[in-house]
């Protein structure tokens, strides 16, 4: 006879579990904060309802209530996370007690992918200065120095090959631009795409007019896009971040996009999130400012339960 299992999950995300689990034949229990059954949680799964209104630095909540039970539940195996990074604290405490931890890797490289071209393409055809001038109700034609670029030919260099970075690079090429790419093995990302390590990303950028950021955080990408590099890029060059905030020296950005020293820039994340009142770059004219919504899409919530559920069977028959 097998042992009960116990999983710590939302209150929300509970019913929708409960079918599926069904499947599973097992004696399997569903708790939530404040449950007597919590502090027994074997597995913990958290979703994006839980993190959605947080982040590293500001806990909503809702969200340190389940933190707090995921340290009272000292018997926890194994924790499973909607997101691909696991650089919250909470994911390394519950790491360094042993248990291990999963990420979604899969469920958001395409909808990351689309919002940075959507970014791209946002400065690439002037859209915040359109919209400034509806605002004003000013007709603005793109003449003279707004002039758009054309995209086909342009040269733009991609920082990480992983799902996300890849999805980057499929959608560039298929709008006519020429991609390269930094990554942590330095290893060709494909035929006729010239790929450096992280530490030769410099010698890709002098006639790059667009940097894109998808890496993980990492030792090595740490403040990876700093004053040297940004200053490798050419003046028209623009940078799209939906990588970590700490990969880009922030205040080096701000230093080069005030000294017109880069066209603009597309920001998803930050080094302080949410990004404070007094920061610069929400009043800059050529930064669009993303609250760390890349990953957010309707059908997020189930890509990842799918990929929960099936890790779920497979650390169940002892295989994850």
């Amino acid at each position: 006879m097998t042992a009960p299992v116990r999983i710590l999950c939302s209150a929300q995300e509970a019913p929708r579990l409960a079918e599926p689990l069904r499947t599973l034949a097992r004696d399997i229990t569903l708790c939530h904060p404040g449950d007597s059954q919590a502090e027994l949680a074997d597995v913990a799964f958290v979703s994006r309802d839980i993190t959605g209104r947080s982040t590293k630095f500001e806990i909503h909540p809702d969200t340190e209530r389940f933190y707090s039970a995921l340290r009272a539940a000292r018997r926890l195996q194994w924790l499973h996370v909607h997101s691909i990074g696991l650089d919250r604290d909470i994911y390394q405490e519950v790491r360094a007690r042993g248990a291990r931890v999963t990420a979604s890797h899969g469920a958001s490289d395409a909808v990351v992918a689309q919002a940075a071209v959507a970014g791209l393409l946002a400065l690439a055809r002037h859209l915040p200065h359109l919209l400034r001038a509806q605002q004003r109700r000013q007709w603005a034609p793109l003449f003279d120095e707004w002039m758009p670029r054309d995209l086909d030919g342009q040269h733009a260099v991609i920082v990480g090959w992983g799902g996300i970075g890849q999805r980057i690079g499929q959608l560039l090429q298929a709008l006519g631009l020429r991609i390269s790419v930094a990554r942590h093995s330095g290893q060709p990302a494909a035929p006729g795409i010239r790929t450096v390590p992280y530490s030769g990303l410099a010698e890709l950028l002098p006639d790059a007019a667009w940097l894109v950021l998808a890496c993980p955080l990492s030792d090595a990408t740490r403040n990876l896009v700093d004053a040297r590099t940004l200053a490798a890029l050419p003046p028209h060059a623009q940078v799209v971040n939906v990588a970590r905030g700490h990969v880009i020296d922030e205040a080096a950005l701000i230093q080069a996009l005030r000294a017109q020293a880069l066209r603009g820039a597309f920001l998803d994340v930050f080094q302080h999130e949410p990004l404070p009142a007094d920061s610069p770059l929400w009043d800059m004219e050529n930064v669009i400012v993303s609250p760390h919504s890349a990953g957010f899409s309707d059908g997020n919530a189930e890509r990842v339960r799918r990929i929960f559920l099936e890790n779920l069977r497979r650390w169940l028959d002892g295989s994850l």
